[in-house]
């Protein structure tokens, strides 16, 4: 799953895919298109589990990204925050730890008319929900879509629906499905299905129901994390194809972790005792969603050297892996090309596990290692020419800083902010130096102020990509 939060962060993907006929190749490998995989569609079901969580609070379905679109919302239901259905949303988030792909979960196992499927929730539906949660959430949905005039408000919309899934369509057309049978050695007995969500920003979400006797349904919950000038959704190859590719990867990654978690437990825990704070604040809250997440990324780079992605473009893939915690991501990837250079002997990916359990014992060895080889690829302030960190007697007259960092930066955009709006000072501009190791900022100071300003790896990286750590510089004048 990604947050994608996960943050705003996570949007920082770019890289193109290589353009293949989409009718071309599923006739050649699976038979028609849609027997695999459908159009990207806008799914009502979605759309109002997103909206009333958005109404709860939840701050992964309160991104405003399309704001048309989120001002029409608040617009209509701002009459109805206080109804039932929310007050029990806000219960069983507290109680139960309802959000996220839980929410996405239960979206995919109501029909059309919002009543529950109970007969595929057993070992399906995500198992924060209680039986007894899902079917009081499910009536006080369908009393909630009636008092809210619901129906009404989708029609509205129908236009801007049928915009979003015209808009996607080249994503959909640009996805190399084959690849994944020919690398997990499985071929899928899954529906894929696509879904707009959009209001849910840059939250991406990858959910499954499996139906008794038929084909498990994959759904890939695509965020609308950009707008073109106009303020419509703007899907761009190179950030939505990753994702998405991601998001499929999952389907059949998660289910190898499970078979047999013992081999990974010792190295998973040690991994995750480390690094648990930067992989909470993407809501990986376990090792084994940790482990998991490793590999669909690894994966991805996996997919981009199989299709001949450009060098800096799957580099820049590598650095935002790094850049998440996943620090032995080339390590792992190297370990995928393994598996795949010997499939006379491993002809799946879940007979190479055992592999991968002994390759993850050396990580967990090496943890420490990993860390200091990317902190010592990180770029660093070396100094400040006007004034020192901590400086209480600066002069109010001062009307620049010039930065100095330890090696070339990439020499574009913007990478500081404030604290608060009162210990920010007034920026006019910024330069960089012409050889890219220094950047000067000019400002207003005003007297007897506090000042704060943080400098990011936003854009302060190295010629490769890879950031900075966040720096936070404090400062007062006379």
């Amino acid at each position: 799953m990604i947050e994608n939060i996960i943050g705003p962060t996570i949007r920082k993907i770019s890289k193109h895919v290589l353009i293949i006929l989409f009718s071309l190749l599923f006739t050649l490998t699976y038979g028609q298109p849609g027997k695999i995989m459908d159009k990207p569609k806008v799914d009502e079901r979605i759309e109002i589990l997103s909206i009333v969580f958005r109404l709860a609070g939840n701050r992964e379905y309160s991104s405003e990204v399309f704001k048309t679109y989120t001002d029409r919302i608040a617009a209509h239901y701002s009459l109805y925050k206080d109804h039932e259905l929310i007050k029990f949303i806000k219960q069983i988030k507290q109680e139960s730890g309802i959000g996220y792909d839980a929410v996405m979960s239960m979206a995919i196992h109501l029909d059309d008319e919002l009543n529950l499927k109970l007969e595929y929730i057993d070992g399906s539906l995500d198992k924060r929900w209680s039986k007894e949660n899902a079917i009081k959430f499910s009536n006080l949905l369908k009393q909630f879509y009636r008092i809210s005039h619901s129906k009404k408000f989708f029609q509205q919309n129908k236009n801007t629906y049928r915009e979003v899934e015209k808009r996607f369509l080249p994503i959909y057309q640009s996805i190399d499905l084959s690849w994944y049978s020919r690398f997990y050695g499985k071929e899928p007995t899954e529906k894929f299905l696509i879904v707009n969500g959009l209001g849910n920003g840059g939250s991406n979400f990858g959910v499954a129901m499996n139906i008794p006797k038929g084909k498990k349904e994959l759904y890939a919950i695509m965020g609308t994390w950009s707008v073109d000038s106009m303020g419509i959704p703007s899907f761009s190859k190179q950030d939505y194809v990753p994702t998405l590719l991601h998001e499929f990867n999952h389907s059949f990654v998660n289910y190898l972790l499970d078979k047999d978690p013992s081999a990974f437990t010792n190295s998973g825990e040690k991994l995750f005792n480390i690094l648990k704070e930067k992989m909470e604040r993407q809501a990986y809250g376990s090792w084994e969603t940790m482990l998991n997440e490793a590999l669909v990324r690894a994966a991805v780079i996996k997919y981009m050297n199989d299709h001949h992605f450009k060098t800096e473009e799957i580099q820049q893939e590598v650095n935002e892996q790094f850049e998440r915690g996943f620090l032995w991501i080339e390590a792992l990837v190297s370990e995928l090309e393994k598996f795949d250079n010997q499939r006379d002997k491993y002809p799946t990916l879940e007979s190479y596990m055992p592999n991968i359990a002994k390759a993850y014992h050396s990580y967990a060895i090496d943890i420490q290692s990993f860390i200091d080889i990317y902190e010592a690829k990180k770029p660093k302030i070396v100094s400040f020419e006007e004034l020192q960190n901590g400086q209480e007697n600066v002069s109010n007259t001062l009307k620049q800083l010039k930065i100095n960092f330890d090696r070339p930066l990439l020499g574009k955009g913007r990478s500081f902010n404030g604290i608060s709006k009162e210990s920010f000072p007034i920026i006019k501009k910024h330069t960089y130096s012409s050889d890219k190791k220094s950047v000067t900022i000019y400002w207003d100071l005003e007297e007897k102020r506090s000042y704060e300003i943080i400098f990011t790896g936003k854009s302060f990286r190295t010629m490769e990509g890879i950031p900075m750590s966040d720096y936070l510089l404090r400062f007062s004048t006379n």
